[in-house]
């Protein structure tokens, strides 16, 4: 099975979301499909190897589906980061650019021990941002960040090179 195109052919574009000029990446109809479903949720696995980390991140919103099953796969800890105000107790939190605004997310501050490491998890590489945030958080902690993992990068956006010091796994590129 060809993994590129069974995630393309489940990803949809839809135009001038969630602003007019933004071609939105709809990764439902993948989510919906069992099989590919699955089968992102394993290559992500196989890509890093079990018992190599101690937690997932999942990026609020879409990232918390892929990153749910990959901890569960790996057997570690699921960790949210999530958009300012939505968790409960004491945070870190990191302001970056959107290609269409910017946003603040936070982590729990107990979230991570020194020294775990820690896979980051989300659906789209766009501009970086989001991304680099998310590994600045998880730093702060104390704890190690061994790379990103994404469904899909949007090269002509080139997140990678705001995010140079990371291993970058990315299912598909466009």
């Amino acid at each position: 099975m060809d993994l590129q195109k069974l995630i393309l052919d489940r990803i949809r574009d839809v135009p001038d979301y969630p602003q007019p000029g933004v071609m939105f990446k709809d990764i439902t109809p993948l989510l919906a499909d069992h099989t590919a479903f699955a089968t992102v949720v394993d290559a992500i696995v196989m890509h890093y190897g079990r018992g190599t980390i101690d937690k997932i991140v999942g990026i609020e919103a879409r990232g918390f589906i892929l990153a749910a099953p990959v901890a569960y796969h790996f057997g570690a800890g699921f960790v949210p980061v999530r958009k300012k105000g939505k968790l409960p107790a004491a945070t870190f939190e990191e302001t970056y650019d959107l290609e269409y605004g910017s946003a603040t997310i936070q982590v729990h501050q107990d979230a991570f021990t020194p020294g775990e490491r820690v896979l980051v998890v989300d659906d789209v590489l766009a501009t970086g941002g989001t991304a680099e945030a998310a590994a600045a958080l998880v730093r702060r902690t104390g704890a190690e960040v061994v790379g990103l993992t994404v469904l899909m990068e949007l090269s002509f956006l080139h997140g990678r090179d705001r995010i140079h010091d990371l291993e970058v796994h990315s299912l598909v590129t466009v």
